[in-house]
């Protein structure tokens, strides 16, 4: 099935997380982040309430309406439907993807967030449009979870990135990014250090020509 816009080349996932961006500076960073070229785009909203999330949800997904960036959501498989996502993003818990597929209905992505090699090629096996794969370094956004290292991210590119979209993540920052490339990373999700980067948009170029070097 066809599926528009693509994610098949995207190298830079972008993530638009309510805890580091006031809902008033949600459209503003959001901008800045396509304009310096994610290639898609997810609303993460943790601890906020249903209309919070939409309403912030239908004031992005015309933005990367208007360059062609995937919007996907973080977590709740019926609002994405509502507000018109290109897919969802759940966790290991979050509950089987063909149950959120159906929510979805066709031609929609549906991801999984995998801590391991062993997650990622159940992920894959269970039919997952693309994974994030991490955290490879302690975060913020995942207090409590210890880093996973490096140590399985060739292994993981090549079992799993090689059939479907396979997004390093956690702790990802463009200091130790050609780190993460040289472990055999080179799709990868970055969130704190371009959110909280005096000029995101600069921020986000350099991480993009970065991966577009590799």
């Amino acid at each position: 099935m066809d599926r528009i816009p693509s994610i098949a080349a995207a190298r830079l996932y972008g993530i638009l997380d309510l805890g580091y961006v006031a809902q008033a500076d949600a459209a503003r960073i959001t901008r800045a982040l396509l304009d310096g070229g994610v290639d898609l785009l997810q609303l993460r909203a943790k601890h906020h309430d249903a209309a919070t999330i939409r309403q912030v949800a239908l004031e992005v997904v015309p933005l990367c309406r208007v360059v062609g960036v995937p919007f996907i959501l973080n977590d709740f498989p019926a609002l994405a439907a509502e507000v018109g996502a290109d897919g969802v993003h759940l966790g290991q818990d979050d509950g089987p993807l063909d149950q959120a597929r159906k929510i979805l209905g066709p031609g929609k992505w549906v991801g999984r967030s995998t801590h391991s090699l062993d997650q990622a090629c159940a992920a894959l096996a269970e039919g997952a449009d693309l994974i994030g794969f991490g955290p490879l370094f302690p975060t913020p956004t995942k207090l409590g979870r210890p880093g996973i290292g490096l140590g399985e991210v060739r292994a993981m590119a090549a079992q799993v990135g090689q059939k479907i979209p396979a997004f390093c993540i956690g702790g990802v920052r463009r200091a130790n990014l050609h780190e993460v490339i040289a472990a055999g990373a080179t799709r990868v999700v970055i969130v704190s250090d371009l959110l909280t980067a005096p000029d995101v948009r600069q921020a986000t170029a350099e991480a993009k020509a970065m991966l577009t070097a590799v």
